[in-house]
């Protein structure tokens, strides 16, 4: 027994009772016990406000904490909502760029009346973009009924002469490029009576972005800066086209005269471009074909 009063736990358990015990008897109205534990709480006091103050801190450092793991996934989500703002922004520009570009294609559709347009999308542009064939979205399915032996020419939107139609499916089509060396069309001097020859595609001169104009009549004078058309000899491509314009002309050999044409179009960077389909009345069977 004696062991236990000297035990410091057990002293110490003593002395938490008499405290709690003490502020208990102080809460009571008059208590005497409340004047005799003012000079106890004129110490404990600063240690309370201590303990209370460091308990605030910690706590405001706590939410400190919480509040910028808040405003960082608030930030992150509000990042990610500019970001969807600003691709459906993009969007809707290249949809107006779009819009407008189909507009421009009712002056193709006044200018040859007589020709169905069809607007088409690039699918591919080969590497050497001009000088291979390139894949449009428009096929059978939507038109372009190529048949055998015939072809369609091809503009940009500025209605320049781009190439022509060499091959369908049933939803895609194939363009050979005025700058391959298997490309030829009519051309003429745009201008009343102008000189005609035949624009062609040319091995050399391709890789300069260039067009070879043969066939020149030695007689006739033509001289660079002027403005070639489609001249609607052979009749695949109709009179009028925007081809491009005279680089130089080599009158070296008068027997061969020849020249450099830089075209209008440029194919790198086109994202869509418009295919002429002869426009072909429809037949009384046809007409009855279709009614059943």
């Amino acid at each position: 027994m004696k062991k236990l009063f000297k035990s410091k736990w057990f002293i110490a358990l003593v002395v938490l009772l008499v405290l709690a015990a003490c502020a208990i008897l102080s809460l009571l109205p008059g208590s005497p016990v409340k004047k005799l534990l003012q000079p106890v709480q004129l110490v404990t006091t600063p240690a309370q406000s201590a303990v209370k103050k460091a308990g605030d801190t910690l706590s405001d450092f706590w939410s400190a904490i919480t509040d910028g793991i808040a405003i960082r996934e608030e930030n992150k989500a509000l990042k990610e909502q500019i970001a969807d703002l600003r691709y459906h922004l993009t969007q809707n520009e290249e949809a107006a760029l779009r819009y407008e570009e189909l507009k421009d294609a009712l002056h193709i559709k006044d200018t040859f009346s007589n020709y169905v347009i069809y607007g088409a999308a690039i699918l591919s542009r080969e590497s050497d973009e001009w000088f291979s064939t390139i894949r449009l979205n428009a096929g059978a399915a939507d038109g372009i009924v190529l048949e055998a032996g015939n072809s369609y020419p091809v503009l940009d939107v500025e209605m320049n002469l781009v190439g022509r139609v060499i091959e369908s499916s049933d939803t895609e089509s194939r363009v050979l490029p005025l700058l391959h060396e298997g490309f030829a069309v009519a051309g003429k001097v745009n201008e009343v009576n102008g000189a005609t020859f035949m624009v062609v595609g040319d091995a050399e001169l391709k890789r300069q972005g260039l067009c070879l104009i043969k066939g020149i009549d030695p007689e006739v004078r033509i001289q660079p800066g002027m403005e070639i058309v489609t001249s609607g000899d052979g009749g695949l491509f109709p009179e009028g086209i925007p081809i491009g314009v005279i680089e130089s002309v080599d009158y070296s050999n008068p027997l061969d005269v020849t020249a450099t044409l830089n075209p209008y179009s440029q194919i790198g960077k086109l994202e869509d471009v418009f295919i002429m389909i002869p426009y072909v009345e429809p037949t009384e069977e046809s007409s009855a074909s279709d009614a059943v």
